[in-house]
């Protein structure tokens, strides 16, 4: 039997991260864009049916292993499905505000405060012309990388684990923010659960 891939159910409301981020956002962004790419994701592998039982991070981290015919479609759709799957877990309200022990002293060991990741985070997210995304990484080394990706591309298909990451697609933050990306990327640190981020950097190290 094949086990297609699937939409995952957010754990809030659409309403519950206002005013930072609006419910009709929510609803488009995880319904509709979301949903399009699990399900073009479905029909790129109707081809290689063998990838529909692979969790998506590891059909990502083998993307060359993908026909070739199909592997964009993949990577777009695929990328879309992983980085928006992760993005709802980090966003869930009512998580802890700073990071764990564990991962705030590698954060400064690694940028030299919480403050200069954020804003080497921020600087990323920024930055970044076009769509696309900004993370914080646990990179093949287990070492943290701060960097952004163009359009849907994971970290996954540079081998890396992703921890955090921020939606800047305009179909993110538009209907509140319009052109003010800075604006909405300032809103995000009020959103952030350290609780997940900090589980996820424990388990992966």
């Amino acid at each position: 039997m094949t086990t297609l891939f699937e939409l995952p159910k957010l754990k809030f409301a659409f309403d519950a991260l206002e005013p930072a981020i609006d419910a009709r956002t929510m609803e488009i962004h995880h319904d509709k864009h979301h949903g399009a790419y699990v399900n073009n994701l479905n029909k790129a592998l109707e081809s290689a049916p063998e990838f529909y039982g692979q969790p998506i991070e590891q059909v990502l981290r083998d993307i060359n292993k993908v026909p070739e015919s199909i592997r964009t479609a993949v990577r777009n759709n695929g990328g879309g499905h992983a980085n928006h799957s992760l993005f709802w877990e980090l966003l869930v309200p009512g998580g802890a505000k700073t990071p764990a022990s564990a991962l705030l002293t590698d954060i400064e060991k690694t940028f030299g405060s919480y403050d200069a990741f954020t804003e080497k985070f921020s600087a990323a997210a920024a930055s970044r012309f076009g769509s696309g995304w900004a993370w914080l990484v646990l990179d093949g080394d287990k070492k943290l990388q701060v960097y952004s990706t163009a359009n849907q591309d994971s970290p996954y298909m540079d081998r890396h684990t992703p921890l955090l990451g921020l939606d800047v697609w305009e179909h993110a933050y538009y209907l509140t923010y319009q052109n003010r990306r800075p604006d909405y990327i300032k809103a995000f640190w009020s959103l952030v659960n350290w609780d997940v981020v900090s589980d996820l950097y424990k388990s992966n190290r």
